[in-house]
């Protein structure tokens, strides 16, 4: 009998303690940080979604640095024995890849946004600076130089643009900070050059004074041609009555040195000859008096102080003339109106009536202000 309940006890013992033996293996088993490696890996991926790997560069790959760390050290933990197996350090890179992650994803979100609005700020600056180059220097004979800057500056500007609009705000920035630099660097050049010019416009407004009261004096016809903003006015009794488009010389910036320089000559002149029929192959033509004694004398004054060679020959055969209307400067220095432009000049204006050739009636300020 005495066997019989030493048995039970022995049993029942075995009952109790397999039980509590295996919930104890099962309480203090290491349990792999599978939550945490989740969350770890979701939080990089969000950060990858909002170009985090692009905007925040230094800061996603800390967090996938931290993530590799994890798995390594799990892969570690997970060779050794099962109770001998300490998840710490995977739990502890885990939480700081997914710090740095959500830092890098917040990060990208705020660099994205900051730069986009940046970049459609320098956009709107640079297609505002090309609409001042454009106004004005399309018709200023710019070195090849500067125009073929101004040419690629637009081109990177435009496909900036078309990157912007995808969404490719580095690759926008990039090549906004080249067109940035072509048209400032060749705007402030250009604008150097027109500024140097303009030197001059108080001497122009001089001849203009001059040919205008005579004009109200003599109560007859002068002509003002206006080289920068491609005009030929006419004016009766000083007051103006017909304006029309000019074309000029190739190289109109400046006065007429030397025979061949497609240059526009300035002074004030008269005209000498009327011709017409067989006698022009400009349809009609005016003679200017070019060169004049004052243009005579600067030549003479440059040949003997060296600023031109002495085989330098003086221009000659300045003409208002007809065949205008191309949109270009196209002369040899002449000025070009159209036939049914010249037809009107040609029969108001005789030998002898004024003819003021000037850069400028207005004052550099007011032409970049206008």
């Amino acid at each position: 009998m005495k066997k019989v309940w030493r048995d039970v006890l022995m049993f029942s013992a075995i009952a109790v303690i397999i039980p509590l033996i295996v919930l104890l293996l099962v309480r203090f088993t290491p349990k792999p940080p599978i939550t945490e490696m989740e969350y770890a890996r979701e939080t990089l991926s969000l950060a990858g979604k909002n170009k985090a790997d692009t905007y925040s560069k230094k800061l996603y790959n800390t967090a996938k640095s931290y993530y590799d760390s994890a798995m390594m050290n799990w892969e570690k933990e997970n060779k050794r024995f099962l109770y001998f197996r300490d998840y710490g350090k995977v739990v502890m890179f885990a939480e700081l890849s997914a710090k740095k992650a959500t830092e890098a994803g917040e990060n990208s979100i705020s660099s994205t946004s900051n730069l986009k609005i940046k970049l459609k700020e320098k956009i709107e600056h640079l297609n505002d600076l090309i609409g001042h180059i454009n106004e004005l220097f399309t018709t200023y004979p710019l070195t090849s130089e500067i125009r073929n800057r101004i040419s690629k500056g637009k081109m990177l500007l435009s496909e900036a643009e078309v990157a912007y609009g995808k969404g490719q705000y580095l690759q926008a920035n990039r090549k906004t900070i080249d067109a940035e630099y072509l048209l400032t660097d060749s705007y402030e050049n250009a604008s150097a050059n027109l500024k140097d010019y303009f030197k001059s416009f108080s001497v122009w407004k001089k001849w203009v004074d001059k040919t205008l009261n005579e004009s109200k004096k003599n109560h007859d016809y002068s002509i003002i041609i206006d080289k920068f903003s491609r005009k030929c006015i006419i004016y009766f009794n000083g007051a103006r009555k017909y304006e029309f488009e000019a074309e000029l010389g190739r190289n109109w910036v400046g006065d007429k040195r030397i025979r061949g320089d497609k240059a526009t000559p300035e002074g004030m002149y008269k005209i000498t000859k009327k011709f017409e029929g067989s006698k022009t192959k400009y349809y009609k033509a005016l003679l200017l008096d070019y060169p004049n004694d004052e243009d005579k004398e600067k030549f003479k004054y440059e040949i003997e102080h060296g600023s031109l060679p002495a085989s330098a020959k003086i221009g000659g055969l300045m003409e208002i003339h007809g065949n205008g209307g191309k949109g270009i400067d196209w002369t040899e220095g002449c000025i070009a109106l159209t036939d049914k432009e010249m037809d009107v000049v040609f029969k108001i204006v005789n030998v002898g009536t004024a003819v003021t050739i000037i850069g400028s009636m207005v004052d550099l300020k007011d032409v970049v202000d206008k």
